[in-house]
């Protein structure tokens, strides 16, 4: 299976403190990869690197088949922020219709994007409403739905589900499980050990470095059979951290 990110040596500075400390790794196509680590580990400075919007000091990021940053390659790409992109004095469709006009939907095709993308993060009923007015869950939805309205390739997700209650964390996960199985595939960052098992594999970030990366209940075995959270810890003293 050829690789959709494909990352050499790759390292990040800012100033003195390195962030990313020589990443390698491949990831395929058509498949869910959590990046796994506690808040500073490197995991939205790697995602920044791999949209576009940030350099790397060192090393590559090959995305998609091109080096970024890459305005082609990121024309294909969904990108899902820890802090939400959604305009706050623009209704919810509203949002939703400029995000797809900058990918270049307009029309009918828009409009019908737009309800589709409704439907499947249940605010239909919301279209109208401000997204000032919205709660917190549904702004998730919401910005979900955005980084969605071009059909991408390749999805981005940084931390979706902070902050969002246990039913709607299970609801965002298995629409991620459908999008990978109709052909799309998904980097998720998160510190939730628990969502790690919902991933077909995961890196284990920390201090900028992959302490180690592959299927979850291979790493587990490896660990011992131990809990996730202390298959973390197993391979976290082994590199002496």
């Amino acid at each position: 299976m050829d690789s959709i990110i494909s990352l050499k040596n790759l390292k990040k500075r800012f100033g003195k403190i390195e962030a990313l400390k020589g990443i390698n790794l491949e990831i395929p196509a058509g498949i869910t990869y959590g990046l796994i680590g506690p808040n500073g580990s490197g995991k939205t400075t790697l995602i920044r690197i791999l949209v576009g919007i940030s350099r790397a000091w060192e090393g590559s990021a090959e995305v998609l088949g091109r080096m970024m940053p890459d305005r082609k390659a990121a024309n294909s790409i969904g990108y899902m922020t820890q802090a939400l992109a959604l305009y706050q004095d623009l209704t919810l469709e509203e949002n939703l219709c400029f995000f797809g006009r900058i990918y270049g939907l307009s029309g009918s095709g828009l409009n019908r994007r737009v309800g589709a993308l409704l439907e499947i993060v249940d605010l239909k009923e919301r279209r109208a409403s401000l997204v000032d007015e919205l709660s917190s869950g549904m702004k998730r939805r919401a910005s979900l739905a955005c980084a969605l309205m071009h059909e991408p390739k390749l999805l981005l997700l940084d931390e979706p589900t902070v902050g969002v209650d246990p039913e709607l964390r299970i609801q965002f996960w298995e629409y991620f499980q459908k999008l990978t199985r109709a052909g799309a595939t998904i980097l998720v960052s998160t510190h939730h050990l628990d969502e790690a098992w919902r991933c077909d594999r995961i890196g284990l970030l920390r201090e900028g470095e992959v302490l180690v990366e592959g299927a979850p209940e291979d790493l587990r075995a490896e660990a011992g059979g131990e809990t996730l959270d202390n298959t973390f810890l197993y391979f976290a003293r082994r590199r002496g951290r």
